[in-house]
C-alpha cells in the first residue's frame, strides 16, 4: 500500500504544490509519508521550503474539510455506514465525539495533535455544525506546526527522509505532552470563563 500511494505522490509531484496540496486532500494519504517526502524534493531544490510548508498545510486542512462535509451533511448514519472507505471505524468516531462533546470547537485545533483523534475530530464537528470558518482557521493552526515539522526534517534528512520514522520516535512522547498541557491550560481557562 504505501509503494502504490507514494508512485502516487511522485506522479503528483508534477503537479509541483498543488501536487502536495491534491496528495494531502486524501484523508487516507498519511501526511506522515507524503510530508517529509516534501522536504526531500525542497533538499533537492524541486521546491521552496515556505512554499512546500504552504501547500502541505493547506492540503491538510482541504482533507478535514471533505471529513467535515460528510459529518455535516449525512450526519451520524451516514458516517457509520461508508466511514470505512475513509479507513474511519465506529471506534475513533465515538471517540472524537466524545471529545468534542468535551471540550468543544477547540478540538478542531488540538484534536489534530492526538492520535485516534486526529484524523475522526472532523466528523463530530461537522455533526454539530461547528462555524466552517472557525473549523478551518483552527484546522489550519492545528496542522501548520506538524507540517512544517516534517518538511523540514524531510529537508534535513535528505536522501534519508524514509528514516524519518524512527528518528521522530523518541520526541513524541514529550510532543504529546507538551500538546495535552496545552490542552488542559485551554479547557481550565475556558472553564473560568463560563464560571
Amino acid at each position: 500500500m504505501e509503494s502504490l500511494i507514494l508512485a502516487m505522490i511522485e506522479y503528483l509531484k508534477q503537479l509541483s504544490y498543488g501536487g502536495v496540496v491534491l496528495a494531502l486532500t486524501f484523508e487516507f494519504v498519511p501526511a506522515e509519508l507524503v510530508l517529509p517526502l516534501v522536504g526531500y524534493w525542497v533538499y533537492q531544490g524541486d521546491m521552496i521550503m515556505w512554499l512546500a510548508i504552504l501547500a502541505g498545510t493547506v492540503g491538510g486542512t482541504f482533507g478535514p474539510l471533505t471529513l467535515y462535509a460528510l459529518g455535516r451533511y449525512g450526519g451520524r448514519p451516514f458516517v457509520e455506514r461508508f466511514g470505512k472507505y475513509f479507513l474511519i471505524r465506529e471506534k475513533e468516531i465515538n471517540a472524537a465525539e466524545s471529545f468534542f462533546e468535551k471540550y468543544g470547537a477547540g478540538v478542531a485545533l488540538f484534536g489534530r495533535f492526538i492520535p485516534g483523534v486526529r484524523t475522526a475530530i472532523s466528523l463530530p464537528c461537522g455533526m454539530a455544525k461547528m462555524n466552517v470558518w472557525t473549523f478551518s482557521i483552527y484546522t489550519f493552526i492545528g496542522v501548520l506546526p506538524m507540517t512544517a515539522i516534517y518538511v523540514y526534517l524531510g529537508y534535513k534528512l535528505g536522501p534519508r527522509w524514509k528514516d524519518m520514522a524512527e528518528i521522530i520516535k523518541p520526541y513524541s512522547l514529550p510532543i504529546g505532552a507538551a500538546v495535552l498541557s496545552i490542552l488542559i491550560i485551554y479547557i481550565i481557562i475556558k472553564r473560568k470563563r463560563t464560571a
